[in-house]
């Protein structure tokens, strides 16, 4: 029996915290604009105890179950994952999001345009193996993850040698974790723990907009604006052994 990661478990010692606690859906006492809007969304955002019911079984929610199944970690505005769902429609595409607005709004962008092949998922990226089986991932992107710059902040840090290794055991041999940040304390961070695990990089940039990957990027809110002052974006691919 799976164990949904809520405050009480975080109390009783069942599970490891990640970040900061958080709880169901459904226990929230005063729910904002965004959750009172979720019933719109059935079959289109997945809450954390339906979620978890999913694991192993997640290509069934899509009207094209053979597809590849990928994954955004994060979804921010939802402009990324609205045109990779657009742009691969012989692809499905997952976006987990632990905050409601930002979940809303991605999902929102793709179903006002009848685009099936993306869904959300309401839950704590730390816990990705609570809803997924080994081997079911293939494409991972985590874009902009929160850098927490302060000392005693970086042990929030989602991306560290245990997550990547948890994540490694999701994907199928060969596919690919793309990485990118603002922080290049953060990408030096991430660079150490990536020798830790069993990822290869198959490359990295201190700059992405001057580098061969630019071209196959895709600008993000966060990036225009880093551009519009001439900061780097850094970057990192990732692959998992065949």
């Amino acid at each position: 029996m799976s164990i949904l990661p809520t405050r009480e478990n975080y109390k009783a010692g069942t599970i490891e915290p990640v970040g900061r606690a958080w709880g169901l859906t459904k226990n929230v006492p005063f729910p904002n604009l965004y959750i009172k809007m979720l019933p719109d969304f059935k079959n289109w955002i997945y809450l954390e105890e339906e979620a978890i019911n999913l694991k192993g079984k997640w290509n069934n929610v899509f009207e094209k179950p053979e597809q590849p199944l990928d994954l955004e970690i994060g979804c921010g505005n939802g402009f990324f994952f609205a045109e990779q769902v657009e742009k691969n429609p012989d692809r499905n595409l997952l976006g987990i999001e632990l905050k409601y607005k930002p979940l809303v709004q991605t999902v929102r962008r793709i179903k006002n345009k009848n685009l099936h092949n993306g869904r959300g998922i309401r839950f704590h990226a730390g816990y990705l193996d609570a809803l997924f089986a080994p081997q079911e991932l293939s494409k991972i992107f985590i874009y902009f993850p929160d850098p927490w710059p302060k000392k005693r902040q970086k042990k929030n840090r989602l991306i560290n040698s245990s997550f990547l290794n948890k994540l490694n055991v999701l994907q199928k041999p060969g596919q690919f974790v793309d990485f990118k940040t603002d922080s290049e304390d953060y990408f030096d961070f991430v660079l150490g723990e990536v020798k830790k695990t069993s990822y290869k990089i198959l490359g990295d940039t201190r700059n992405l907009h001057q580098s061969e990957w630019a071209k196959e990027n895709f600008l993000t809110s966060f990036e225009k604006i880093f551009i519009s002052k001439g900061l780097p974006i850094y970057f990192m691919r990732l692959q998992t052994y065949q």
